[in-house]
């Protein structure tokens, strides 16, 4: 459907076919689907809907409570032309939050996990729709600055085309890097509008996590330090010692801000006067949360990803084709928490000492394995919205930025990135018999500059062969067992209010 075509016939249908504007408490809309939230679900006509020309599908929700119409690319301009006809106050987050709430308790929910298993399946898979759900706004800006940066790698590292000290690559890597130095501000806006937190105090937040103070404290030497569990404690809170990780391209920690912001917001909304909430409510936010994220936060993940960095460092070390085998299948799972930062020092630290990594050559085939599985997802899908993403998905993970493929397509059909892993972890395990190095940082196939040596001509030959070995196994995994567009219906979007709580409710 053109963008100019005009929607205001389709819209009204829609309306109609869901019963009318007297049956509608609330719509949003996400990257592909109208959602309404209904009065009652029974009297929308589905395949009446169906059938419309512009629609690609229609389903109740239980779950969320959700009508959900299937647009495509041209949702938003489908939900304006709703709204105009229904008037704003149907799109009015605070205005209809207590009929939004009403429908959701009526809705049905999935029976509760009977098993210590049970809890923790459910809990992880709420965790990782949040995470997908909080992402999926912003992933075509992100896969957009993906294939941005992998071109000026290109034109930059591998044909000398621009000069790193020239104003321009400055320019260019500023537009290509600020999408993923910002994004805590970003996600921290989305995930609050998710978890039903103030987005601007949310994104407030963000900004205190990656201001350049705070990211100073991080960057700064640390000799000479007093440490806990070998982590140097870097700043202090009030006397008390406390260690600031890396921030900036993490989504976890502003995650967990949005969740807790919302209690302390609405705490602080009960207490205070009003003549003083305008003001005071959106201080003492910003000031607990930000204080809970840095003193809490950033120790535990320092903890856990210093446990995880050593790790990945003795396997790699111990047995590079185990290490290939083990990294290649799991190592994205750590970039879904942001627990990869560190081991990103431990690949620089290679690089500057040794000049090459071979950590960083065994994380390569992750990266091109991530890509495949959104390719293999354009390869299969006959829907026109998703095809756009996973192309865009796959072109990122191939200029060496998963996060696209991952949040967008990958995570959201869980099983594309498991299968995707399995060629990773093959590719890893190939590469890592053949004793593979890397003398570069850039990764994924735009990097293939960084696996020529000047002492092993063999060694662009087993990144070669195993990127096609990480393709061919990768494509097939999912196409065949990873992806049908019957998964399109049964995605679980994340649009619950208190992820932590509802997991063990």
């Amino acid at each position: 459907m053109a963008k100019s075509k005009d929607y205001s016939e389709l819209a009204s249908q829609i309306i109609s076919y869901v019963g009318g504007p007297e049956n509608i408490n609330k719509v949003i809309h996400c990257i592909s689907r109208l959602r309404f939230y209904l009065k009652d679900e029974k009297k929308a006509q589905t395949e009446k809907i169906t059938n419309l020309d512009g629609v690609a599908g229609a389903l109740y929700n239980a779950g969320l409570g959700q009508y959900q119409v299937v647009i495509g690319p041209a949702v938003t301009d489908v939900y304006d032309q709703v709204i105009a006809q229904l008037g704003e106050g149907f799109s009015d987050e605070e205005a209809t939050e207590s009929a939004v709430e009403e429908t959701n308790k009526q809705a049905k929910v999935q029976q509760r996990p009977t098993s210590l298993w049970g809890w923790i399946s459910k809990g992880f898979q709420l965790l990782i729709g949040t995470i997908t759900g909080s992402m999926i706004p912003i992933i075509g800006l992100l896969a957009a600055s993906g294939i941005l940066k992998g071109f000026l790698t290109l034109f930059t590292f591998n044909l000398n085309l621009i000069d790193t000290k020239s104003t321009t690559y400055i320019i260019i890597n500023a537009m290509g890097d600020s999408a993923f130095y910002f994004l805590p501000i970003l996600v921290g806006y989305t995930a609050a509008k998710q978890l039903r937190s103030d987005p601007i105090v949310v994104a407030a937040i963000a900004g205190v996590l990656v201001h350049p103070t705070i990211a100073a404290l991080w960057a700064a030497p640390t000799k000479g330090m007093a440490t806990f569990l070998g982590i140097p404690m870097n700043a202090e809170f009030f006397g008390m010692p406390i260690h600031i990780p890396q921030y900036t391209y993490s989504i976890f920690p502003i995650i967990f801000a949005a969740w807790l912001a919302r209690p302390v917001g609405n705490w602080l909304k009960k207490v205070l006067p009003l003549s003083l909430r305008s003001i005071f409510q959106p201080l003492f936010t910003l000031f607990i949360v930000s204080a809970a994220v840095l003193v809490i936060m950033g120790p535990v993940i320092s903890l856990i990803s210093s446990g995880l960095a050593a790790l990945i460092n003795m396997l790699v070390t111990a047995n590079e084709a185990i290490a290939g085998l083990v990294i290649g299948g799991l190592y994205q799972v750590l970039v879904i928490f942001g627990l990869h930062w560190m081991v990103v020092p431990i690949v620089s630290n290679d690089i500057a000492m040794t000049g090459h990594s071979v950590l960083n050559a065994l994380i390569n085939f992750t990266m091109i394995a991530q890509g495949t599985g959104a390719l293999a997802v354009w390869a299969k899908t006959k829907n026109a919205s998703v095809k756009g993403l996973s192309l865009a998905g796959a072109l990122s993970g191939y200029a060496g930025v998963t996060e696209p493929a991952m949040y967008g397509i990958n995570l959201k059909y869980g099983r594309v990135f498991w299968m995707s892993n399995i060629g990773g972890a093959v590719g890893g395990f190939l590469a890592g018999l053949m004793k593979i190095d890397m003398f570069g940082f850039t990764g994924s196939l735009i990097g293939f500059p960084s696996f020529f040596s000047k002492t092993n001509p063999n060694n662009i030959w087993a990144f070669v062969i195993a990127s096609v070995v990480t393709i061919v196994i990768s494509f097939v995994c999912v196409y065949l067992w990873g992806f049908s567009d019957a998964d399109l219906t049964k995605v679980k979007a994340a649009q619950q209010k208190n992820v932590f709580k509802d997991a063990v409710k």
